[in-house]
C-alpha cells in the first residue's frame, strides 16, 4: 500500500502529458477567471481519482497470473496506463485538427480495438509462451499500450465529436431563426398589399362601405405588426383576429357571401400556436371565391381542439380556370409558399396539411400538434 500511495502523489505528474500545470496556487487553478488552469486542475482530480481503481484492478489481475512484484508491477502499469491515455487524447487531437468531422467508424473501431485487446489479456494469461518469454511479454505489453492510447483517443474523439454536433446544431437553429424570422416579417405587407388592391375596387363601386372597413383593416394591422412578432401566441388571440377578419371580408363582400363556421370558442392562454398561419388559407378562400362567375360565395371554416391537436378545415367555392389557376400562382404563390415553409421550421414533423383544388372547390385539412 505504501508504493501505491507513492504513486497517488506521482501520478500528478502524468496528467503534464496533456496540460501543464501552472505555477500558481491552487486557488487560482481552480478560478473561473482562468479557464485553461480551471481544466488542468480538473484534469488533475479526474487523473487521481482514476489511479485508484485502475491500480487495484491491475494488481487483481496480476495477483490471477501468477505476476512477480505484483505491487511494483502495478504502479508501473498504471502509470504506463495513465500516460498512454494522454498521449491518446493529444494524437487524436492532432488528427481531428485535419478533419471536417469525426467519423463514427472511427469510434467505432477504437471502441472494437479496446474490447478485443483487453479480451486477448484474458486469453493470453492461460496460454503463456514460457520458451518464449520475450514474446511472452510482448503480447502482454502491446495489448496494454493499445488499451491505452485507444480509450484517451476515443474520450477525446467522442467530446470533440459531440461537440461539433452539437455546433451544427445550434448553427442550424440561427439559421432557421433568422429564416423565420424574415418569413414572419413578410405576412404584414402581403396581406396589406391584398386588402388595399380590394379597398380600392370597392371605393369606386361602394366607397360608403371604406370608413367601416379602415377601422377593421386598423384593428388588422395592430394585431399582425405588434402582437403577432412572437414565434407562438395564444390560440385565443389568433382566433379574435381570425374573426375580425372575416367580418372585415363579410363587410366587404355583402350579400353575395355565404359563410358557414364552426369555430371553438377558448378561454384560456394555455394553447399556443404560431401567429398568421391559418389566415393565410382564410385570405385565399375569400380572394379566390369572389373571383367565381357563381352570384354566391360559398365558405366554411372549422376549428376546433381534438386530443393533442388542432384540427383546421376550410372550404370554398371557386372556379378552377386556367386564368384562375395563373392568378392563384401569380397572387398566392406567396402566401402558401410562406405557410409550408413555416410549418416546416415550427412543427417539423407535428403537423398534416392536405390540400385538394377540385373544379369548384378548394379544400384545406391542418393538423397541428399541440404547443
Amino acid at each position: 500500500m505504501t508504493r501505491a500511495i507513492v504513486f497517488l502523489m506521482s501520478s500528478m505528474h502524468i496528467c503534464n502529458a496533456d496540460k501543464a500545470l501552472t505555477n500558481k496556487p491552487m486557488s487560482s487553478i481552480f478560478s473561473s477567471d482562468n479557464k485553461e488552469a480551471t481544466q488542468t486542475g480538473i484534469y488533475a482530480v479526474l487523473t487521481m481519482a482514476a489511479c485508484v481503481p485502475l491500480y487495484f484492478g491491475i494488481d487483481t489481475y496480476l495477483n490471477t497470473i501468477g505476476a512477480a512484484h505484483d505491487e511494483a508491477l502495478a504502479v508501473a502499469a498504471t502509470s504506463v496506463l495513465l500516460g498512454c491515455i494522454y498521449i491518446g487524447r493529444h494524437l487524436a487531437t492532432i488528427w481531428s485538427a485535419r478533419q471536417r468531422e469525426i467519423p463514427k467508424n472511427v469510434l467505432n473501431g477504437l471502441a472494437i480495438a479496446i474490447a478485443v485487446c483487453f479480451v486477448w489479456l484474458f486469453i493470453h494469461a492461460d496460454l503463456e509462451l514460457h520458451d518464449f518469454p520475450g514474446l511472452n511479454l510482448l503480447l502482454y505489453w502491446v495489448p496494454f499500450l493499445t488499451i491505452g492510447l485507444s480509450i484517451g483517443a476515443l474520450i477525446k474523439l467522442f467530446r470533440m465529436s459531440t461537440k461539433k454536433e452539437l455546433e451544427a446544431a445550434k448553427t442550424q437553429a440561427a439559421q432557421s431563426q433568422s429564416e423565420l424570422h424574415l418569413l414572419q416579417s413578410q405576412l404584414s405587407p402581403h396581406f396589406l398589399f391584398n386588402t388595399l388592391n380590394n379597398m380600392y375596387g370597392l371605393s369606386i363601386t361602394q366607397h360608403e362601405k371604406i370608413p367601416s372597413l379602415i377601422l377593421k383593416l386598423s384593428d388588422l394591422l395592430r394585431y399582425s405588426v405588434y402582437e403577432a412578432n412572437e414565434t407562438y401566441v395564444p390560440l385565443k388571440d389568433e382566433l379574435a383576429y381570425i374573426h375580425n377578419y372575416i367580418d372585415f371580408e363579410q363587410l366587404r363582400i355583402g350579400d353575395r357571401l355565404e359563410l358557414k363556421t364552426d369555430i371553438e370558442t377558448l378561454s384560456s392562454n394555455d394553447i399556443r400556436i404560431a401567429p398568421m398561419l391559418l389566415i393565410v388559407f382564410i385570405e385565399n378562400a375569400f380572394k379566390h371565391s369572389k373571383n367565381t362567375s357563381e352570384p354566391k360565395v360559398f365558405i366554411e371554416i372549422r376549428l376546433k381542439i381534438w386530443g393533442n391537436s388542432i384540427l383546421f378545415y376550410l372550404k370554398n367555392s371557386h372556379n378552377r380556370s386556367i386564368a384562375n389557376e395563373q392568378t392563384v400562382e401569380k397572387h398566392s404563390g406567396f402566401g402558401l409558399a410562406n405557410v409550408k415553409k413555416r410549418l416546416q421550421l415550427l412543427y417539423p414533423n407535428q403537423h398534416d396539411l392536405a390540400i385538394e383544388n377540385e373544379e369548384n372547390h378548394y379544400t384545406v385539412n391542418l393538423r397541428l400538434n399541440l404547443r
